[in-house]
């Protein structure tokens, strides 16, 4: 008797592979799955800009780095120079070293835009805040009065996204909404935001489908995994918002299913053993066994840096 509703998801035609560059956009849940590629020793850099929620800011976040950062684009608040285009953790006391880092991030960004080959992009919500009629990336804590809050249009997204999809069509795109819930937002508000979303996805991937395109763009149902397979509140993180770490490793392989070949996960299971062994400490490091240990992890890592020369040090 089969207990749960299966979503059913058809393996990718265009794989991903240890030779691929990887660019990860979005809401935490790209954090989650970058790190479970980082975990894995794929070339992936993510979210340079910090975590970002809408749709509107991660498309800003693409089409604006080649311009520097402006002073009408950052703000002083409680004692801190914040970003209104990047995530918290860029801000500082220090304005100068604030726009130096968010400078040298918008840099990275379009740097690894250039060299990548998928391009993972995860919607969190369709809400965003706007300050002066412009769509912030963050509201840094400032007063609500400095904001408008309003829901953007399944036709806004497409409009912004669409032609960013268009010349970029080298590319390999896979898009995915968030599972997790904006609940600050309203329960009955997130529900019409992931919906908005879903809407918006849906018609990017009619782009790929249209005869002669050469837009290559596929759909990973992280959303319906969780609130299908993974119903069940065991599946949730104390907060009972954030997937919990079991969910995150099911979503994951499923992820690893659609998009990497048997040869891949090969390949993946080698050095996902190295990882952990690099990241393995011991309780007393300076023991024989400790140093044997750590001497065949370092003439692994050396051995496998022949065929994966991006391997760290």
């Amino acid at each position: 008797m089969k207990l749960y509703t299966s979503v059913e998801i058809t393996p990718s035609a265009r794989k991903i592979g240890y030779g691929d560059k990887i660019l990860l956009l979005g809401s935490c849940f790209a954090d989650n799955i970058g790190a479970k590629l980082n975990e894995h020793y794929f070339q992936a850099t993510i979210n340079p800009l910090g975590t970002l929620y809408n749709p509107a800011s991660i498309a800003l976040s693409l089409t604006d780095t080649c311009f520097p950062i402006t002073d009408s684009q950052i703000i002083y608040h409680n004692g801190l120079w914040h970003s209104m285009l990047h995530h918290g953790s860029f801000s500082s006391v220090d304005k100068v070293e604030m726009m130096a880092r968010c400078q040298q991030s918008r840099a990275e960004l379009q740097q690894a835009l250039h060299e990548a080959t998928t391009v993972i992009v995860t919607f969190g919500t369709a809400w965003v805040y706007e300050m002066d009629g412009k769509v912030v990336a963050n509201c840094h804590k400032l007063p609500a009065n400095r904001f408008t809050r309003r829901c953007l249009t399944v036709n806004e997204i497409v409009d912004i996204w669409k032609p960013i999809v268009q010349n970029t069509s080298e590319k390999h795109w896979i898009f995915t909404v968030s599972p997790i819930r904006h609940i600050k937002d309203g329960l009955h508000a997130n529900q019409v935001s992931k919906g908005i979303l879903l809407q918006a996805v849906d018609e990017l991937m009619k782009i790929s489908s249209q005869q002669g395109t050469s837009v290559q763009a596929s759909y990973f149902p992280s959303y319906e995994i969780m609130l299908d397979e993974l119903r069940d509140y065991r599946f949730y993180a104390e907060d009972m918002v954030h997937p919990s770490s079991v969910a995150v490793d099911y979503i994951w392989q499923r992820f690893v299913d659609t998009y990497m070949t048997d040869d891949t996960q090969n390949e993946m299971r080698i050095l996902h053993q190295l990882w952990r062994d690099r990241h393995h400490r011991f309780l007393h490091p300076d023991i024989e066994e400790a140093m044997a240990f750590a001497q065949r992890t370092e003439n692994r890592l050396q051995s496998l840096k022949k065929q994966y020369p991006w391997l760290e040090e």
